[in-house]
């Protein structure tokens, strides 16, 4: 029988609100503050939104059993289902001894810790979110940045920090697309609007990793790498939005940032080589690769290249209708006791409205089966036999086993969350502001990020509560629905699916990263960055878009 979501079950909205941030107060209270194991906390974070859903907010015991199975589903396949074969091909690098070339073949372009971390986990991560999205850069970049000899925490931050501004225009536009579908609003117009926000802090964003990373001086000792880094993807990223659409902002915006940092250091290079404390004996292996034969660089940067070429084929619609379609390789099965059986109630929908519930077994198109080819290309290529493929993937299995379970955990509560209506109820609050709406607009997004991991999810959550507050308070609904992602963007850092993405793609060979340091690393620049976001909306809605 269905059920209608209501979103005060107890007192006024503040007060719903309040107890609906319970599952997210005991999820970073235990992260951040007790440092307790991921999976432990994602556990006792899903039982409190489990009982929040039933006790509270009314929702029928077999719905919410059906939502937890669904978000546990979806973080094995695809979130899982990526992470494992992005670090099957870390695993192989080091296997076929081509890691140490390839540090070195990067060090070569500088080996100052700055600029490589501008490369990889700016340039490079935004060029991977472009293609395939969905954790896929995190993992990548974090991996490719311990290659390099960074540790494990710096490297599971950087990539979460420097994977923010390119989010909205992820896996070929798929969070703008969405949002334009749930809206109503021209896609055109959303994609224009985020392409007037976010090449802001494209330029920004630079800066900040660096500052993040090594303190204001040493930022400013590399001010015309970052310059040159965030100027150029943010100009290409807001020509690309405005005059041709979402779905190749991000590859066409990272690959021009890359190819201008890689000209920049052909005429100039910072003053002193910037290093991490105590770091001596590992700057002395990664020299510049200067004497190496050239077939040992072209091994070490086959399965990094090979990467890069499977991704952005697995992300071109063609590709993915072609394994859909023609080879009939997707499976969308109705989740059962869910699927329309929650109904979103308004103002969240104009009027009320079944939410689907479809689990999409898209098991050839989807991103990490490209990740995997990749990985079992280049095994093939570098001299590995199937045998001893088999072999290196069965011990990344077991290695990432506890790591899978976490992100399955974390996506049972996102999904409670979601079909239950909890974080509709935190949306509900901060939406009702008033004046100042335009601000908290992107904190919705950030919030809804946060809660679901993905700022496709958010869009979908909360993109049609965006334009019935925005018609309320006389705010322009476009500006609203683009504030939902651009804000969102920012919350990508600290969503729990993230945080454990980059703890398991920095943990190796016995050493974990804690999900709570890591947590602990990114928060501050998280809730820093939506903070602008919203100061920005203001500003358009009260003096540009008035």
């Amino acid at each position: 029988m269905p059920w209608p979501q209501t979103y005060s079950p107890v007192g006024g909205v503040w007060v719903s609100a309040l107890l609906a941030s319970l599952p997210v107060i005991v999820l970073l209270g235990l992260l951040g503050l007790a440092r307790v194991r991921a999976h432990l906390a994602a556990l006792a974070a899903l039982a409190s939104a489990w009982t929040l859903a039933v006790f509270i907010f009314g929702m029928p015991a077999r719905l919410a059993i059906a939502a937890s199975a669904y978000g546990a589903a979806y973080g094995l396949f695809p979130i899982g289902w990526i992470v494992l074969n992005a670090i099957f091909l870390y695993d192989i690098t080091v296997v076929t001894g081509t890691l140490d070339t390839f540090k070195s073949a990067l060090a070569s372009l500088s080996s100052d810790r700055r600029l490589q971390a501008l490369l990889v986990a700016f340039s490079f991560g935004a060029f991977v979110e472009g293609a395939a999205g969905f954790g896929t850069p995190v993992a990548v970049s974090a991996a490719m940045l311990i290659a390099l000899g960074f540790r494990p925490l710096p490297a599971a931050g950087l990539a979460l920090i420097g994977n923010t501004a390119p989010v909205a225009f992820g896996a070929l536009g798929t969070p703008l697309i969405a949002l334009a579908g749930v809206t109503g609003l021209p896609l055109s117009e959303l994609s224009a609007m985020v392409g007037h926000q976010l090449p802001v802090f494209s330029v920004i964003v630079p800066f900040w990793l660096i500052w993040a990373m090594a303190g204001r001086r040493a930022m400013i000792d590399v001010w015309p790498a970052c310059l040159t880094a965030g100027a150029s993807f943010g100009l290409s990223q807001y020509l690309m939005a405005t005059l041709h659409g979402p779905w190749l902002v991000d590859v066409v915006s990272a690959l021009v940032s890359i190819g201008a940092v890689v000209a920049l250091l052909q005429v100039w290079r910072p003053k002193n080589v910037w290093r991490f404390p105590d770091e001596s004996a590992v700057f002395e292996t990664t020299r510049p690769y200067v004497n190496q034969r050239s077939h040992a660089l072209g091994r070490a940067l086959l399965p990094w290249l090979l990467l890069s070429i499977f991704v952005l084929v697995w992300g071109l619609p063609y590709t993915r209708n072609f394994f859909d379609v023609t080879l009939e390789a997707k499976r969308a099965i109705p989740v059962p006791w869910l699927h329309n059986l929650v109904i979103k109630m308004p103002p969240v929908a104009a009027s009320p409205t079944p939410e689907a519930a479809i689990f999409n077994f898209n098991w050839l198109s989807a991103t990490g089966t490209g990740l995997l080819a990749a990985a079992i290309v280049s095994g093939l290529l570098l001299g590995l036999r199937p045998v001893r493929l088999v072999r290196v993937y069965g011990h990344t299995l077991w290695r990432v086993r506890t790591s899978m379970a976490t992100i399955a955990l974390m996506l049972a509560l996102g999904y409670t969350t979601r079909y239950s209506g909890s974080d509709t109820a935190m949306g509900l609050a901060l939406a009702s502001t008033g004046s100042l709406f335009p601000f908290f607009s992107p904190m919705i997004g950030w919030l809804g990020v946060a809660l679901t991991g993905s700022d496709t999810s958010s869009n979908v959550l909360f993109g049609n509560l965006q334009v019935v507050t925005a018609h309320q308070v006389g705010m322009s609904p476009v500006l609203a629905a683009a504030a939902n992602s651009s804000g969102g963007v920012m919350g990508k850092m600290i969503d729990a699916q993230s945080i454990v993405v980059a703890s398991v793609a920095t943990s190796d060979h016995g050493h974990h990263t804690p999900a709570s340091d890591i947590l602990r690393y990114v928060f501050f620049h998280s809730l820093a960055l939506a903070a602008l976001v919203g100061v920005l909306v203001m500003i358009q809605a009260r003096v540009i878009h008035p």
